[in-house]
C-alpha cells in the first residue's frame, strides 16, 4: 500500500465516522420563556399582575393582640383578651366598564382555649360606582379616636350601592338588609327598651361628602323601613395646626338600626400629630334622650357623656401600638363607668 492510497483510505474513514456522529446528535428544546411577576402600579402600592392575565392581585392584613377592659368585661372579670389574624384578597383589572374589583377578607379570632373559627368579614364585587356583596357600611365610619359612638348595631351588611365620585365631591345611595336589633346599647351597662322586630329587615341610606383642601365633610342618612324611623349625622375633619380637628352631630326620629343609642349626640376630637411615630387624640360626646319608650321613641330626660383618651404610636415598620381610655357618665345609680384597651398590631 503506498501513501496515497492510505490517505485516501483514511479520509474515507474519517467521513463515515463524522456522519455517523452527525446523525445520532440530539438537539435539545428551546427553554420556554419565563414570565417574571410584574409590578401593578395602576392601582396603588403591593399589587402584581398574576401571571398570564391582566388582573392585578394584592395580599394584606394584621396579627392583633388586645386586651380589653372594663367593668365585668368577661364574666365577673374586668378584663379580657383576645387575638385576631386577618388576611385581604384584592383583585382588580381594568375593564371597558371600569375597574372591576373581587375582594375577600377573612377573620378569626381566638379567646383562650375559645376559637370562633374563621369567618368572612367581607367579600364584595366592585365594577365603576357598584358595590354588591357584604362589606362595612357608611355608618361604620366616624372620628378617628376611640371615644365617639356613632352608629349602633351591626355595620357589615349584605347590600348593593352605587356611589358617584367626582373627586372632589362625591354621592352615593344604598340598599341594605337589617339585622334585628340588639337590646345592649353601645354605652357600657346600658340595656334599652323598645319592642323591635326580627331580621331580614331593609335599611335606605344615602351620603353626600366633599373634600376641600385639608377640609373633609360629609352628611350621611339612614332609614329603617321595618321601624319606620331614622337617622341622619353629619362629619366634618379639618386640618388645623399640628393635628386635624373633628366634629360630628347625629340625630334620630326613635330608636332604628342605624342609630339608637340618643334621640341626639355631639361629638368631638382633635387628633395631634405630635411626632412621625405618635398621634395623641382627646375627644369627647355627649348624648341627649337616651331612654326608649313602648313606640320605640325616645323619652326622657337622661342624658349621658363620655370623654377619652386614645394614643397610637408606630413602633417600627409594620408593628403599632394603640392604647384607648374612656371615662362615661350615664345618668342613673351606677352609670359611672371606666373602659379601654391595649391593643398590639402587626402589619403587612
Amino acid at each position: 500500500m503506498n501513501i496515497k492510497s492510505l490517505l485516501i483510505g483514511s479520509a474515507a474513514a474519517l467521513a463515515a465516522v463524522s456522519g455517523a456522529q452527525a446523525a445520532d446528535a440530539i438537539v435539545a428544546a428551546e427553554p420556554e420563556p419565563l414570565e417574571y411577576v410584574r409590578v401593578c402600579d395602576a392601582f396603588g402600592t403591593g399589587f402584581f399582575y398574576i401571571p398570564g392575565t391582566e388582573t392585578c392581585l394584592k395580599f394584606d392584613g394584621y396579627i392583633r393582640f388586645q386586651t380589653d377592659f372594663g367593668r365585668d368585661k368577661s364574666g365577673t372579670s374586668d378584663w379580657n383578651s383576645f387575638t385576631r389574624a386577618q388576611f385581604n384578597i384584592d383583585t382588580r383589572t381594568d375593564t371597558e366598564l371600569g375597574a372591576l374589583r373581587g375582594y375577600i377578607g377573612l377573620r378569626g379570632d381566638a379567646n383562650n382555649d375559645s376559637s370562633r373559627g374563621v369567618n368572612v368579614d367581607q367579600a364584595f364585587i366592585e365594577l365603576g360606582g357598584l358595590k354588591v356583596g357584604y362589606y362595612y357600611n357608611w355608618w361604620d365610619d366616624g372620628l378617628s379616636g376611640e371615644t365617639d359612638i356613632l352608629s349602633s348595631n351591626k355595620t357589615r351588611l349584605n347590600a348593593v350601592r352605587y356611589t358617584y365620585d367626582a373627586g372632589s365631591f362625591y354621592v352615593g345611595v344604598a340598599v341594605e338588609e337589617l339585622e334585628a336589633l340588639r337590646s345592649t346599647s353601645n354605652l357600657t351597662g346600658l340595656v334599652k327598651g323598645g319592642s323591635f322586630e326580627g331580621p331580614n329587615n331593609v335599611g335606605i341610606s344615602g351620603i353626600i361628602g366633599a373634600k376641600f383642601g385639608g377640609v373633609n365633610a360629609n352628611l350621611l342618612g339612614g332609614y329603617d323601613t321595618d321601624q319606620e324611623n331614622g337617622a341622619i349625622r353629619a362629619i366634618i375633619t379639618a386640618d388645623i395646626g399640628p393635628g386635624t380637628f373633628g366634629l360630628s352631630g347625629v340625630w334620630a326620629s326613635g330608636a332604628n338600626n342605624y342609630y339608637e343609642e340618643s334621640e341626639w349626640a355631639v361629638a368631638a376630637e382633635y387628633a395631634i400629630k405630635a411626632t412621625d411615630k405618635l398621634t395623641i387624640t382627646p375627644g369627647a360626646q355627649y348624648l341627649g334622650t337616651i331612654d326608649i319608650g313602648a313606640n320605640n321613641d325616645f323619652v326622657g330626660d337622661r342624658d349621658a357623656w363620655r370623654a377619652g383618651l386614645t394614643v397610637d404610636y408606630k413602633i417600627t415598620q409594620g408593628l403599632s401600638a394603640k392604647v384607648a381610655a374612656n371615662y362615661q357618665d350615664v345618668d342613673g345609680p351606677n352609670g359611672d363607668s371606666w373602659t379601654g384597651f391595649v391593643r398590639l398590631q402587626r402589619s403587612f
